[in-house]
């Protein structure tokens, strides 16, 4: 795997094995021809799930200085000794006034946002902003403890002074990190641009004078009368190329630079894109650096919902701890299927199947083998059936019980895949003789999202194959009502009710 041709050339030495593990699969046969060198060139290429993982890093960043905090706070009280803390004097003249100025030391420091990626703040600027905030959340505390008498004064003024020295330093910490995420481009969101316009060419020349935009490429639906590179930057194809553009796990917005003017085309080509999961952005008048400001502002791909990156973090976590937990848990299970399988039929114990994963990147799925190794089918071009004659003897028992899914685990500790979210199909997935892609314009919204074990589509009756429109119809608005709806209460919900709803329906084809 490599960037595309007109990127490749210009990645730095020191990184290939972040490159080759990250870039485009394949690059474009499109694009092979090309010799163009594109003026943007991040350190490393990342996808939109990998590097909204680094973004995610800020709630990381909270949860040390709540940590910080709060451990300071009760070394404070375990310094002092008696009288002991949960006595009611010691509550009211010592915990109090340190929980004052925990509270409102975090409060501060969240409400000045020092947990965001945007820039705002030179780094010297960020940090007397920590001091500021340690400063006045130590002068309330000890406004308190004064009110409460001398001996709520005693825990205060140490912590303060070690809670602002620490945060300060950990602050400094995080930015020497952002500033290192940054200079890679982690940090700036990719943009490719629909429109080879006097526009996108003005939103090119202002990236490139600020570096805090990284523009992949340009489509144009006219490409008869597109340039081969606009500003430096090529021209990847037409509009409609771009809807399966490998590219596209790569881009966290599409900016459409069609002339307003142009009222039907801009309108057409609007109905048309929005069937991608990348979020779709119209550039309206000649602004470039109004516009470019907000784009340079925005989210990345927003992993999870179409909420901030909050909800992401939490379900990160979810997937982490409740996965790592279901590991062990099921381990001695599946060295059971696993002896099973290899007793059963010859072939491997585990089948492999690329699939579409978050901002249809292609991840690889794994599963038990329950097919006979030479009837395997990668592509799923022939859907399960009842009585099916390529599954085994075994294949046919955890297929039916979904435990030919549990290897999935590994992709929700790594990533690729959560807990909870919509099936992940085979690429070229098909229903009857058509892709099932094809089927419903909407199909692509599955992937606003990461991949599920299960998910609201499975419990609700929607899962196996599909082999009609409608049943394709159902199990995407199924997917993106969930996306919409998507918590952490729900999530856990579905995990809850996923075993019992699976083992209860007999009718289903698995």
């Amino acid at each position: 795997m490599g960037p595309p041709p007109h990127l490749r050339t210009d990645m730095p030495d020191c990184a290939p094995s972040l490159a080759s593990a990250a870039v485009i699969d394949g690059a474009a046969s499109d694009l092979a021809a090309r010799s163009e060198r594109g003026p943007f060139r991040p350190e490393v290429w990342l996808n939109a799930r990998r590097r909204w993982g680094v973004r995610l890093a800020a709630h990381a960043f909270r949860a040390a200085d709540v940590s910080a905090a709060a451990g300071l706070a009760l070394a404070a009280l375990w310094a002092l000794g008696d009288p002991g803390p949960l006595a009611p004097e010691g509550f009211l003249t010592r915990i109090l006034p340190l929980i004052v100025g925990v509270a409102g030391l975090l409060t501060l420091l969240r409400v000045s946002r020092l947990y965001r990626f945007d820039g705002r703040l030179s780094p010297l600027d960020h940090l007397a902003c920590v001091i500021l905030a340690g400063g006045l959340a130590t002068a309330a505390a000890a406004g308190v403890g004064y009110g409460l008498g001398r001996q709520g004064l005693g825990p205060v003024i140490p912590w303060g002074a070690a809670a602002t020295l620490a945060l300060t330093a950990l602050h400094g910490l995080g930015l020497s990190l952002t500033a290192r995420w940054r200079r890679q481009g982690l940090l700036s969101p990719n943009i490719v641009i629909v429109g080879a316009t006097a526009n996108a060419a003005a939103l090119i020349d202002r990236a490139l004078a600020r570096r805090d935009l990284n523009i992949l490429g340009v489509f144009d639906d006219r490409l008869a009368r597109s340039p081969d590179a606009l500003a430096g930057v090529p021209v990847l194809g037409d509009a409609e190329a771009l809807l399966t553009h490998r590219i596209l796990p790569y881009v966290d917005q599409v900016v459409l630079a069609i002339d307003p003017e142009a009222g039907p085309r801009v309108r057409d080509l609007a109905r048309r894109l929005e069937t991608l999961p990348n979020p779709l952005t119209v550039l309206v008048g000649s602004d470039a650096e109004a516009v470019a400001a907000r784009l340079s502002g925005s989210a990345l791909a927003p992993l999870g919902a179409a909420d901030d990156d909050r909800r992401a973090f939490v379900k990160r976590v979810q997937d982490l701890v409740i996965g790592s937990f279901a590991l062990v848990a099921a381990a001695p299970v599946m060295a059971v299927i696993a002896l099973a399988i290899r007793l059963d039929s010859p072939g491997p114990i585990f089948f492999r199947q690329r699939r579409h994963g978050f901002n249809q990147e292609a991840i690889v799925v794994w599963k038990f083998r329950s097919m006979r190794h030479a009837a395997a089918d990668a592509t799923a071009s022939r859907q399960i059936t009842a009585d099916d004659d390529r599954v085994t003897r075994v294949g046919r028992f955890i297929r039916a019980t979904s435990l030919d899914e549990l290897p999935q685990i590994f992709n929700v500790l790594t990533g690729e895949m959560s807990l909870v979210g919509p099936r992940p199909h085979a690429i070229g997935m098909k229903t009857g003789e058509t892709e099932s892609a094809l089927l419903v314009a909407e199909y692509a919204h599955r992937h606003r999202i990461k991949p599920g074990m299960t998910g609201w589509a499975a419990v609700k009756g929607s899962r196996g194959p599909v082999h009609t429109e409608a049943e394709v119809r159902r199990r995407v608005e199924l997917d993106v009502d969930y996306i919409q709806r998507q918590s952490f209460w729900l999530d856990l919900w579905i995990l809850l009710i996923t075993v019992p709803v699976l083992l209860g329906d007999r009718a289903a084809v698995r």
